[in-house]
């Protein structure tokens, strides 16, 4: 069922199932469609709500300067129209989005799933670099299933993930460009270092062992920075952990939501 919470614009989401809420977030260029596989592992014992963050899906890209804190507020005001405090997955973007409405909001989250996260975004040499300057070429350039074939190479490189590349293309082509650059424009600025500490709930941060998008470096001092973190690594999974490694995924999701 597809709803709209009273935010301004309104940030659409799908709400289903039943028992203690969870909000999905999804990463940069997705949508709130991007979690079948989540879907099915917990709709018989939660309430899940999967979200468009601004400018992806049907949730429109406010007029102004697109933020984090921004993306948080209209996050913790759905929630406030749901009447509930949630667990809260959020991948990549969604994990930063996860991070700060826990700053802004802490009332509202109950627990911490995040998914190849970063309290600031680091190049760490000239690859980087070159490929940041290559995507910012592309998007400049060239038309939006061009740029969302390019990202989704490196989310899915592997001939066995033929069928997540095309639906990743398919996913990422949907967003509008200005989206997409509002939203790079948003993690660029993006810095949660120092803050972190201050989180009190539990978390689990999830890491695809063949990332190449975020260095494990940068989750493992997450990890360390959070007073009730705990480290996962995932053997064999890149950047968008929740689609190539579904079972270990899920199988953690499930075990850590019990949990708390």
């Amino acid at each position: 069922m597809a709803l709209a919470a009273l935010t301004d614009p309104p940030l659409h989401h799908t709400l289903c199932g039943a028992g203690p809420l969870v909000v999905l977030l999804h990463g940069l260029g997705s949508s709130a469609a991007d979690w079948p596989s989540q879907h099915a592992a917990l709709e018989g014992r939660y309430r899940v709500v999967a979200v468009d963050l601004p400018g992806h899906g049907g949730s429109p890209l406010p007029s102004g300067s697109l933020t984090i804190e921004r993306m948080a507020r209209d996050v913790a005001a759905l929630l406030a129209r749901l009447d509930g405090s949630a667990h809260v997955v959020g991948l990549s973007l969604g994990a930063c989005v996860a991070l700060r409405l826990a700053l802004q909001a802490p009332a509202r989250v109950r627990s911490l799933m995040l998914v190849n996260p970063f309290a600031r975004v680091r190049t760490t040499g000239p690859g980087d670099l070159a490929r940041l300057a290559l995507r910012l070429l592309l998007l400049g350039t060239a038309p939006m299933d061009t740029v969302a074939a390019h990202v989704a190479r490196r989310l899915f490189p592997w001939p066995e993930q033929r069928a997540l590349y095309e639906a990743a293309v398919a996913s990422l082509a949907a967003t509008s460009r200005r989206a997409y650059l509002a939203a790079m424009q948003a993690l660029a600025r993006f810095d949660a270092r120092g803050q972190v500490a201050a989180i009190r709930q539990p978390t689990l941060i999830v890491a695809g062992d063949r990332d190449t998008s975020v260095p494990l470096a940068a989750k493992v001092a997450l990890a360390a920075s959070i007073p009730r973190a705990r480290l996962l690594v995932v053997p064999g999974s890149g950047h968008a952990t929740p689609h190539d490694q579904p079972t270990a995924f899920n199988h953690a999701m499930l075990e850590f939501l019990a949990a708390h």
